[in-house]
């Protein structure tokens, strides 16, 4: 039996006020169940917010969208894995592809993050994916097997076992497109088998969340799916009403 893992994913949305008002509406939505985990990645100003607002529910936690490969420094505007930790965040979501397509982000620097949230303490959330470009010359899978290599190379084997990761595929991120059951599969297959040639029967374990258009139609179908173990939530994560129908597939 799966223990499911959810995650809204709130990008530049929900000021702490609006924060506070959702999750008030999430928690009457949706009881203490320990069946599942539930994780919540507000903006960073909003993340002190959120974190009030679930301390009495070990059922959900939170996390942080970004950090700094640096531990501290002259890196204005930046957070830190130790900051983070320090404002409650006890995820952290690592090479997204917003943080790769839009800001530059590098394979080696998403690696470099995981080795600080490991140092701080955070579990990182790794985030895998192909544009449609590479998705169209066959490449889906030797794209997204070097970003997870990249991402783990500075970490341990016990660490790596203790990570989540997440297929996104670009193309199907905020488009409205998701992939099949069987495509989303295949490379939840091809992942779980990295995973274990790094870090041999703990890879078994590893949670392998599908991100991309995610909603309440499609969440059902995504989580029957070989290999998907959860699901990492955008857009659909910012009404709670819907938020809580999605949780509780």
């Amino acid at each position: 039996m799966k223990h499911p893992v959810f995650a809204a994913n709130w990008k530049m949305n929900q000021a702490p006020a609006d924060a506070k008002a959702f999750m008030r509406q999430f928690l009457a939505y949706y009881p203490r169940q320990q069946d599942r985990t539930v994780l919540f990645f507000p903006s960073a100003l909003t993340l002190s917010a959120v974190v009030e607002m679930v301390k009495d529910r070990t059922d959900l936690s939170v996390g942080v969208q970004n950090i700094h490969w640096e531990d501290k420094g002259a890196f204005t505007g930046e957070n830190s894995a130790t900051i983070a930790r320090g404002a409650g965040a006890r995820y952290v979501l690592a090479g997204h592809s917003e943080r790769r397509h839009v800001f530059g982000e590098t394979d080696e620097q998403t690696g470099l993050k995981v080795a600080a949230a490991e140092r701080a303490g955070l579990t990182a959330v790794i985030c895998v994916g192909e544009t449609l470009d590479q998705r169209e010359r066959g490449e889906t899978n030797e794209v997204v097997l070097r970003q997870l290599r990249a991402a783990v190379a500075h970490i341990e084997p016990n660490q790596i076992a203790g990570s989540l990761v997440a297929y996104e595929p670009v193309w199907a991120i905020g488009t409205g497109k998701t992939a099949t059951t069987a495509d989303a599969s295949v490379v939840h297959q091809a992942i779980r088998a990295a995973l274990r040639d790094l870090t041999g029967e703990r890879g078994e374990a590893v949670p392998i969340l599908y991100g991309g258009s995610v909603n309440r139609g499609n969440a059902a179908a995504l989580l029957a799916a070989p290999e998907v173990d959860g699901l990492l939530v955008g857009g659909a994560s910012l009404e709670a009403e819907n938020w809580a129908g999605i949780v509780r597939t």
